[in-house]
């Protein structure tokens, strides 16, 4: 990955910021495009972005084309997990913000690098989760938007492929992140014992009774970006502990 090019979309924290961590330890020039706020601005690598605005996705990849004169890797990592909601309690605006932040965030990050992809070859990785394999009640527009990605993957694995850009989706279990935790935490509200239940339920769901981590999904992400992976297009490789294997 040496000299390499990468834009991480929601790269400052929780994933985004592990998969920053491991390309750069290989050595490559990392962009991470976030929320205004979010970061220092004045960090060099640092690009406020909105992935819900196509405009600052363009200005995104315009921004790192003109300092690096090229982008290699491209990983739709931006998301976002609504609340719970049953069906009959499905909410409008959190139905919308998830699938303009989780499908059309992650379709039009791959229209604005596409090109720079084409002109390098490169790779690009998008953001599913096993929500995108099958489904939790309660949790509907999180799963239709995760569903999705994977339906984007496979069309831009057909479309780029000719030109030699590869497209791959990574499909996490639960990982022990502050907004996992957070989000684990609402539901029990002042009672950490009964969080930490919650956390060892998911756990014991998986062949390997624990939750990956972090680090394990940017390790695998990486793998998929790598050459060690240069015939691998158009799949989505779960990273989960084996949640599908009991």
């Amino acid at each position: 990955m040496t000299e390499q090019v990468v834009l991480i979309t929601g790269g400052t924290g929780g994933l985004g910021m592990a998969f920053a961590q491991r390309f750069r330890q290989a050595g490559a020039r990392v962009y991470c495009a976030d929320l205004p706020g979010s970061a220092d601005e004045n960090t060099q690598d640092f690009i406020p972005c909105d992935v819900t605005n196509a405009e600052d996705l363009q200005r995104a990849v315009a921004h790192i084309l003109a300092q690096s004169e090229r982008l290699d890797v491209c990983i739709a990592n931006a998301g976002w997990v609504p609340p719970w909601r049953s069906t009959q309690t499905l909410s409008v605006d959190e139905w919308d913000k998830t699938q303009a932040i989780n499908v059309r965030g992650v379709a039009f990050t791959l229209a604005a690098s596409a090109q720079a992809l084409k002109a390098s070859r490169g790779v690009a990785l998008l953001m599913s989760s096993i929500n995108g394999r099958f489904a939790h009640g309660q949790q509907m527009a999180y799963s239709a938007s995760k569903h999705a990605v994977l339906g984007i993957m496979r069309a831009a694995a057909r479309d780029l492929g000719p030109h030699g850009v590869r497209v791959n989706a990574i499909a996490p279990g639960p990982v022990a992140t502050q907004a996992l935790l957070g989000r684990v935490a609402a539901r029990q509200p002042n009672h950490d014992t009964a969080t930490q239940q919650a956390l060892q339920t998911m756990a014991e769901r998986n062949a390997l009774k624990r939750l990956v981590s972090a680090e394990e999904v940017a390790e695998a992400g990486y793998f998929l970006c790598s050459s060690a992976a240069s015939g691998i297009t158009g799949v989505v490789l779960p990273v989960d502990a084996g949640i599908e294997s009991l």
